[in-house]
């Protein structure tokens, strides 16, 4: 019989981030006391499902967010680029209209093309590696669930695939809140149903940095 999977993408929790700047990629941001109790609240959300394989993107804010989840499952923690925020042109700015780095007319090239994003990653490329990394996640946990933590973009960006929906989009639209789960289930290789919690709730739908 063909098995039932689940697959969560878990957003990490907030992150420590005074300055306000869109840190994307850059080294040194960590969960803040705010984002660790996310944590914890996601993990006790999971307390007592089938959880058999914790996956994280490399950067430590998502490890950070998996540490706790591990544990209490016993199971280590698997690194995957796949499941990293994209580049961005902006880390280590503030950004915003009217001010940070839009201010400089020498960055609006940067945001002339809203499609494919001109500013980083193309969103096709970003489906395509989020779905290589949950069909690596199935096929190491199949019949039972995996947690892959990763960033809003790119579950967004994965969520809209699956759903037919066209891959650019406003970004203070997205439902993706931070420690939220967006849960996919697989019936053998194929998504047949696509889920949403926001254990820690609503909160921070759209910090920097996401």
């Amino acid at each position: 019989m063909t098995e039932t999977t689940i697959v969560h993408l878990l957003r990490h929790g907030e992150v420590y981030n005074p300055s306000g700047v869109l840190y994307g990629r850059l080294p040194g941001f960590h969960l803040s006391e705010e984002g660790r109790l996310m944590a914890k609240a996601t993990t006790s959300y999971l307390a007592g499902r089938d959880v058999a394989l914790v996956v994280s993107s490399p950067l430590e804010r998502a490890q950070e967010t998996a540490a706790p989840l591990a544990a209490q499952f016993g199971l280590p923690v698997t690194v995957d680029e796949r499941l990293i925020e994209p580049a961005n042109v902006f880390e280590g700015k503030a950004f915003g209209v009217g001010d940070g780095a839009l201010r400089n007319p020498a960055n609006w090239r940067h945001v002339r093309n809203p499609f494919r994003p001109s500013w980083g990653e193309p969103y096709a490329d970003i489906a395509a590696r989020m779905f290589a990394a949950m069909a690596d996640a199935v096929r190491a946990a199949p019949g039972r669930e995996a947690v892959c933590v990763s960033h809003q973009l790119p579950i967004w960006v994965a969520r809209r695939s699956v759903e037919g929906r066209r891959l650019w989009h406003h970004p203070g639209r997205r439902q993706c809140a931070l420690a939220s789960l967006t849960s996919f289930t697989f019936h053998g290789e194929d998504i047949v149903k696509v889920g949403y919690a926001e254990p820690a709730g609503p909160s921070g739908r759209q910090a920097a940095g996401a």
